[in-house]
């Protein structure tokens, strides 16, 4: 659950009958949890959303602290405070304990000794030559030349001494003199603004476009958040789509890999295969994996499943490969990278679908509260259910390139076995949930409503596979 601190409760209750479940991860844990699963979550996670001024004010109240502690200019604080990602207890440690030396930076304007300019070789008078602490001095028409093809080039902290192989950064209170007229200037100070938030271990920009929010949080590590203004939701760590349990590296190493070989992957993502009973196309139009007879995915007899362990989950190693020929293992590495791959497509085509059957929910709650069939409250369990397999099974899909990239052993077989486990609940849920939705459409029969025992056996398969889901997550979720 993550939260964020300037948000309030949404009062949503009978007003929210949109159709995007990109909110289900709000409200739904507190609802498991009031049914007796466990309290602690896993991916609870605080952090504030701040405006830009108050982001400004948490910035310059780190570089004033910095810069009467080390008496250096809040400019070349600045420079100081983004070469060490802001973490000023280790500025301040370093400083005392080793008497850092920063005299360096601290002198912008320096005498030069020499009249010609090291770019344009004019010799022009003594107080036309600027320099920074590194002695390499240029006139003032080359250093606003510079100056400006860089800003213009959307560089901010990065602009540094014309000099080659000179790497000193230039301070903001050298360059923003430099610049011509008020406009350039201001795109100076927005990606000054950029790269001190980039560079900040505790602040992130919110990556939805056009989009001035940050966010605060006071440990870094790869978790779900939210902004409150456009409501993205994206890792903190790494600023990509959310995807545990699967870590920051190990992800951008599957998406690329999935770039790279989608060609060779495209034949397993058309949405039909052939019964393996008639051999007759058929096409899956729900989120769940089973069939009349059959798992979607592997094409086996359900009842080989079992109710707890999925075989189809687990890619079996062939323990002799290493032995076999550079054909062979390039086989057995397509193979498997298709065995996940397709597992990995599946359940993202299960949510697509998956989200028809809760807008159909949405739209079946809201017509009967309008026609006082009962409250929103009435009907919460089915909006809850519809949220909570959706976050269970996107949960679920990053599961699997968390496995393709885990090495063989006691651990993976523990992390599969758990993985099998949340699947089985999965699915039981998803044909309990589009039971449901058939009931409300009146395609199963009866007056198209729950029964009280059928709505509580829905909601104990929600409470268990958050359960399983937390469970994962609580034992390999990136630290």
């Amino acid at each position: 659950m993550s939260v964020d601190m300037n948000s309030q409760a949404s009062d949503s209750n009978e007003e929210d009958f949109g159709g995007d479940i990109s909110t289900y991860y709000e409200g739904v844990a507190s609802d498991v949890e009031q049914q007796g699963a466990d309290s602690f979550d896993p991916e609870e996670y605080l952090f504030t959303c701040l405006t830009y001024k108050e982001s400004q004010r948490v910035l310059i109240e780190e570089v004033n602290t910095v810069a009467a502690a080390l008496k250096v200019l809040p400019a070349v604080a600045k420079l100081i405070l983004v070469h060490l990602h802001w973490k000023i207890t280790q500025i301040l440690d370093r400083y005392v304990s080793s008497s850092w030396d920063v005299t360096f930076m601290v002198s912008v304007f320096q005498a030069p000794q020499s009249l010609q300019c090291g770019v344009c070789l004019q010799v022009v008078r003594r107080d036309s030559l600027l320099a920074l602490p590194c002695q390499h001095s240029f006139c003032k028409g080359c250093w606003e030349q510079h100056c400006t093809v860089l800003v213009k080039d959307g560089l901010g902290v990065g602009i540094s001494c014309m000099a080659q192989d000179c790497s000193l950064q230039m301070p903001e209170d050298f360059v923003l003199p430099l610049l011509p007229g008020e406009e350039l200037k201001d795109k100076y100070r927005r990606y000054l603004f950029r790269d001190y938030v980039e560079s900040h271990f505790q602040l992130q920009l919110c990556p939805g476009a056009d989009c001035p929010i940050v966010i605060k949080v006071e440990e870094p590590r790869a978790r779900r958040v939210q902004c409150s203004r456009c409501s993205e939701v994206f890792c903190f760590k790494c600023r990509q789509m959310y995807h545990a349990p699967t870590d920051c590296a190990t992800i951008r190493k599957w998406l690329t890999k999935c770039a790279d070989d989608s060609e060779t992957a495209n034949y397993i993502s058309a949405h039909t295969k052939d019964c393996p009973k008639c051999n007759i196309c058929i096409e899956k139009n729900g989120g769940c994996n089973h069939m009349v007879n059959f798992c979607w995915m592997c094409l086996g007899d359900w009842k080989t499943h079992g109710s707890e362990y999925y075989e189809c989950s687990r890619y079996k190693e062939n323990p002799d490969i290493v032995n076999q020929s550079q054909q062979a293992q390039a086989r057995e590495a397509l193979k498997k990278y298709l065995f996940y791959f397709e597992r990995w497509e599946n359940h993202n085509k299960s949510l697509q679908l998956e989200v028809q059957t809760y807008q159909r929910i949405q739209e079946k709650i809201q017509e009967r509260v309008m026609n006082n069939l009962g409250t929103w409250i009435d009907w919460q369990y089915l909006h809850n259910a519809s949220r909570l397999l959706a976050k269970c099974r996107y949960t679920l899909q990053y599961t699997y390139p968390y496995a393709y990239y885990m090495e063989s052993g006691p651990r993976k077989k523990l992390f599969e076995y758990q993985q099998a486990q949340l699947e089985a609940e999965i699915e039981n849920l998803s044909w309990k949930v589009e039971r449901a939705d058939s009931y409300e459409r009146g395609v199963v029969g009866g007056e198209g409503e729950l029964s009280a025992s059928d709505r509580g056996d829905l909601e104990n398969q929600m409470h268990i596979a958050e359960k399983k889901r937390r469970t994962l997550l609580n034992g390999f979720q990136d630290t």
